[in-house]
């Protein structure tokens, strides 16, 4: 494959480079997500409203004229919330296993083992946070002692999550008197999966109160676990270039794609496929070398940490194997179409997972413990460079599009950039005060945190990518992840060459600070890091103020997962307004939508929006950021 790389490549190019893909899929016979989603049309529209109910056998029940109530005497707005908060509390522990998983990886942390410190300094930090004892303690001490306590976060018998100290003492009190402060994180799913069983809670607004309860033990607890824990682990992630598409494919490289969520994994295959050993077992298959490439937010992971180019987000998953040029995707948990399967059987491509948690039919599993990463990992990497030799040439399609993206953008880094500018130096971890006195003087209008998948209901990447520009021309700064950074990673809207598209204020700013207009913040779980950001931002604030009061507003314009639905919940208790483009499946209970979309707002200072329309939602997120910006008197 030639060399290319475009500067900004529009939605239009993506779109033919899969349509020409589809025609591999028809020439072996494959289906794909297109031709799937075409058969489930038409949707159920009780499922569309949230108005059917299947938690009892007496049913299933679904509201209609006829049959306003359940067999149990339950209205639409208890049938609508119950299944609100059900798919909240599938979110909220998704996310939390991560945390989980990556606590248990640090307490395995050893200096001869699999997985080292890597950012000892941090690790310091949340263990000062967590009055944990740290002078003249050997760092793996520590380090077991951190993950003890953050294991003990999910099962605590009493208090509320640790994190939240991290917020404003004003946005604590507004937790505490809402009465939506996370405790054990098990405790807030468990009790969520309580209140939903048949004869509980059926009051829009206990539902809606749990669904943040539930989301705020995600977001300020698992979700955060997993992201600091990982950054100890394998290092806080800082500025690094690399390149997205799927033209980051090799014709003459083997080519190993991990998807999925769960770093752990993903780190050792990198490792390994840039061991000697196998890098010479690639070039005696007859390959170059070795190319890892990501997709969803296993691409995010070690983008971020080791520049690994991103082939593409959740809906590019068939798409690479589609290319005929993939020996193995390896994934681990959340995201993963089963259809990978059967699709791998149509070419050479070695289907792997990795997780009980995640087993899948027509899969080469190869169960994956920590104990045993390294072993686990080369012999993943083995039986991909071995089936380079099967790879099918006639079959071979690398659509030529590859973009320059810059990731890394972690809050440690977010601060250095500015201390690089100011020379303010404040503390060891610097200052957001640049950025404050940039909002304040109106050179930036505000900023957007655009986050979740894309979806076929939709057009595919289409909101992200259009929204980030109508915003950046305005001058408003975006924050990405997950599959929204890809999108946007996709488009080129993460190379520094952005902001040629900004408006004069945001330009300024990216040349002085030499960043992208759109700057990447991690995987999903990292949503946790725009908490702390908002969070750090309110307290560098001139006076005090509440996170409610910030110029910032959430989007996620695409979504389609129980964990978005999670994030939606703690990011507006964190008290962001947050914007939706898909309809959230509670159009059946007005009691639970008028709690979502008004009445929170009494509560935690931010509430719902959803809009269909691309183009009204951008000019309400506007519209709403310059109404925060007058009480601000900016």
């Amino acid at each position: 494959m030639s060399e290319i790389t475009n500067t900004f490549i529009t939605l239009e190019e993506m779109e033919a480079a899969t349509n020409r893909l589809l025609e591999t899929a028809q020439k072996v016979g494959a289906d794909t997500w297109q031709q799937r989603a075409k058969n489930q049309t038409p949707h159920c529209k009780f499922g569309e409203e949230g108005i059917c109910c299947r938690i009892c056998t007496m049913g299933p029940c679904r509201i209609t004229p006829k049959a306003p109530r359940g067999i149990c005497g339950c209205d639409r707005d208890g049938i609508v919330g119950r299944n609100y908060l059900k798919f909240t509390a599938g979110g909220a522990a998704t996310h939390s296993d991560h945390g989980r998983s990556i606590a248990h990886t640090l307490y395995l942390a050893r200096e001869d083992g699999d997985y080292k410190v890597t950012d000892a300094e941090k690790l310091k930090r949340i263990a000062k946070e967590w009055d944990i004892e740290t002078e003249g303690r050997d760092i793996y001490d520590i380090a077991h002692e951190v993950a003890e306590v953050g294991l003990l976060e999910y099962g605590k018998p009493f208090g509320v999550q640790r994190f939240l100290k991290r917020a404003p003492e004003v946005r604590q009190k507004k937790w505490h008197d809402a009465e939506i402060e996370p405790r054990a994180i098990d405790r807030e799913v468990s009790q969520s999966l309580h209140m939903t069983h048949m004869g509980c809670s059926s009051k829009a607004e206990a539902l809606v109160r749990q669904s943040l309860r539930a989301g705020m033990s995600d977001g300020w607890g698992g979700s955060m676990m997993g992201t600091e824990l990982s950054d100890v682990l394998f290092g806080t992630p800082k500025p690094v270039d690399t390149n997205a598409n799927l033209g980051v494919m090799e014709e003459d490289m083997v080519n190993i794609v991990v998807h999925g969520h769960d770093p752990s994994l993903s780190e050792m295959v990198v490792f390994y496929a840039q061991d000697p050993e196998m890098v010479a077992l690639a070039k005696e298959m007859g390959a170059k070398g070795i190319n890892v490439c990501g997709v969803c937010c296993t691409a995010n992971e070690v983008a971020m940490r080791h520049g690994i180019p991103m082939a593409g987000n959740f809906l590019s998953q068939e798409n690479v194997v589609l290319t005929g040029a993939c020996e193995a995707i390896v994934v681990d948990v959340q995201c993963i179409f089963p259809a990978l399967g059967p699709l791998s059987k149509c070419f050479h491509t070695k289907f792997i997972t990795t997780s009980p948690i995640a087993q899948m039919p027509d899969s080469e599993y190869i169960e994956f413990h920590e104990e045993n990463a390294g072993a686990n990992a080369k012999k993943i990497v083995e039986m991909a460079v071995r089936n380079f030799q099967n790879r099918n040439k006639e079959l071979v399609h690398i659509p030529q599009l590859k973009t320059n993206a810059t990731v890394g953008y972690s809050v440690e880094a977010i601060k250095k950039c500015l201390d690089g500018v100011t020379n303010s130096h404040v503390d060891e971890i610097g200052t957001l005060k640049p950025l404050v006195d940039a909002v304040r003087s109106g050179v930036l209008r505000g900023a957007v945190a655009l986050v979740g998948c894309n979806n076929p209901r939709v057009r595919p990447d289409y909101s992200h990518i259009e929204l980030m520009k109508k915003l950046i021309a305005n001058d408003i700064i975006c924050v990405v992840s997950g599959c929204s950074a890809q999108a946007a990673a996709k488009s080129g809207l993460l190379s520094k060459e952005a902001k040629n598209l900004c408006g004069e204020g945001l330009k300024r700013v990216c040349e002085l600070v030499d960043i992208p207009p759109v700057l990447h913040m991690g995987s999903c779980v990292d949503i946790s890091r725009m908490m702390v950001l908002v969070a750090d931002l309110a307290k560098d604030w001139t006076e005090e103020i509440d996170i409610s009061d910030l110029p910032v507003v959430g989007c996620a314009p695409e979504y389609m997962s129980e964990k978005a639905v999670s994030i939606g919940n703690y990011v507006v208790s964190t008290g962001i307004t947050t914007f939706l483009g898909v309809n959230p499946y509670t159009k059946g209970g007005p009691g639970v939508e008028q709690w979502l979309q008004h009445d929170v707002e009494d509560w935690v200072g931010a509430h719902f929006e959803v809009e269909l329309d691309m183009d009204k939602m951008c000019n309400r997120m506007m519209e709403v950021i310059e109404e925060k910006r007058t009480k601000l008197n900016i």
